[in-house]
């Protein structure tokens, strides 16, 4: 994959985990005879270091894409971050045109697909237990009880190790201070706190 313009990369491979992490829903793209996609939750799978070297989740079993990739492995993962119109009519200089901010991520990816029920219940409990962290009454994959026998066998879990990437975090970093600055006020006037925070922090000592 062709690397983001440099002042568009993200700061570190931590600013690409992170934004697995927070925005773990993506599209699995595949190609073969003919495109199929499928938008998942996914987990991140890490190696002894903390880095990022594959994604983890799992498809319904009735999907079709699922024998597309059984015979064509690769895939692209893609994942959309915090994003947002940029209007110059936020800035003291009207001159600016307008634009879009945004954080997102793309995975050249090898599938593996898990096939024993030892694998299935590991990949849904890390993913429940991901879900449900901090909420005041977290729920557990064990209050399923007896269904949960049942319905894991209409899953099939995979692990897409990847081969390459390509991050790219648009956050306002070629604009001019005065700018930049109009366009943080600008966002959180409309509600969209999120990405003004996350520019906040890319811009931080700017």
């Amino acid at each position: 994959m062709d690397a983001p313009p440099e002042k568009f990369a993200p700061r570190s491979e931590a600013d690409v985990l992170d934004l697995v992490r927070r925005h773990p829903f993506a599209w699995v793209v595949s190609a073969g005879e003919a495109f199929a996609a499928t938008p998942l939750p996914l987990r991140p799978g890490l190696d002894a270091d903390g880095r990022l070297v594959a994604l983890v989740g799992h498809f319904g079993r009735s999907n079709p894409q699922i024998a597309r990739l059984r015979a064509d492995p690769r895939a692209l993962v893609l994942f959309m971050g915090e994003h947002g119109y940029v209007s110059p009519s936020w800035m003291a200089d009207r001159t600016q045109a307008p634009s879009w901010n945004y954080a997102c991520a793309a995975f050249d990816c090898q599938l593996t697909f898990t096939e024993t029920p030892e694998e299935t219940a590991a990949l849904l409990t890390d993913l429940v237990g991901a879900m449900e962290a901090g909420r005041p009454r977290a729920w557990t994959v064990a209050e399923m009880g007896a269904r949960y026998a049942g319905l894991s066998r209409g899953v099939v879990g995979f692990r897409a190790d990847i081969r390459a990437s390509r991050a790219v975090f648009k956050l306002g970093q070629d604009e001019r201070d005065d700018v930049f600055a109009d366009i943080l006020e600008g966002l959180r006037g409309e509600g969209q706190s999120p990405l003004a925070d996350l520019m906040a922090r890319h811009g931080a000592g700017r």
